[in-house]
């Protein structure tokens, strides 16, 4: 099993004598905001939204004596037991999950044997895809597998530079960068540039210029050239990606031009 720190340090917990045995997710959990009327039965479902997840994980830790048995205990605490929130790498999956280890107990089966089951909760009701989609997609990348929504390698483009072109998101789930990572990177000449997602309807426009060289970021909600804010000269809309396909134009660039989308699936 993997566990990935949040600064990009991996850990296989094999490496440690900690075999995974076994694992189960909670299914997502709908939350309902509801209305009622008076004088009216039942009530109106105003809005769903799902909670956190929960995972199950039962471990064996092997010590290599008697005495390394507590040094192991020890980092068996260091690697789930710590204050800030960590990845779990879903075993044969190709994804994984934000979560938080809850406390546990490590039952001893002397001399060198330990049982621990863990309880994790994941604040995220969604997994993720472990690339992003501009990693390359080839299965020697050993980030992507079967069942992860994926079409032909060659129909999956994230740089583009010419004014009409296809973006696909293959997870189950919406990108709005108010929630989820999204940035989009334009580099080229521009005047009044406007990037326009036919398929939501989005649109965001930025009424300065840019030359040969200068680099427009969105970055979640956050709106830069070369690195410093234009959010003030911007029609303050956002772009958000629809599951599957998205239809995009540009307009506004007045030379060669490259446009990069880098986001990550969200799945189930």
């Amino acid at each position: 099993m993997i566990i990935e720190r949040l600064d990009g340090t991996v850990i296989e917990t094999e490496d440690y004598g900690i075999t995974l045995l076994t694992h189960s997710i909670s299914s997502p959990s709908p939350r309902l905001v509801t209305e009622e009327i008076e004088g009216r039965d039942g009530y109106i479902e105003v809005d769903v939204t799902y909670g956190g997840r929960t995972i199950r994980a039962a471990f064996l830790m092997e010590a290599k004596d008697r005495q390394d048995f507590p040094l192991l205990r020890n980092e068996v605490f260091r690697i789930f037991a710590t204050k800030e929130l960590f990845y779990f790498h879903e075993p044969n999956q190709k994804r994984r999950w934000l979560v938080r280890a809850n406390n546990f107990d490590i039952e001893k089966f002397p001399p060198i044997y330990g049982r621990f089951e863990v309880e994790f909760t994941a604040p995220n009701p969604y997994a993720e895809s472990i690339g992003t989609t501009l990693d390359p997609f080839t299965f020697d990348a050993e980030l992507w597998q079967i069942g992860q929504g994926l079409i032909e390698a060659d129909d999956l483009k994230y740089v583009h530079n010419t004014p009409s072109f296809c973006i696909y998101n293959a997870g189950d789930i919406d990108i709005d960068p108010r929630v989820l990572p999204l940035k989009i990177e334009f580099t080229g000449a521009s005047t009044n540039l406007t990037i326009t997602n036919q398929t939501t309807g989005d649109s965001w426009q930025y009424t300065g210029t840019t030359v040969d060289g200068d680099t427009i970021t969105l970055d979640g909600v956050r709106s830069l050239k070369n690195g410093s804010s234009i959010f003030g000269q911007t029609n303050r809309k956002l772009i958000t990606l629809k599951s599957g396909w998205n239809d995009f134009t540009i307009t506004g660039a007045t030379g060669a031009f490259t446009i990069s989308f880098d986001f990550r699936f969200y799945y189930l």
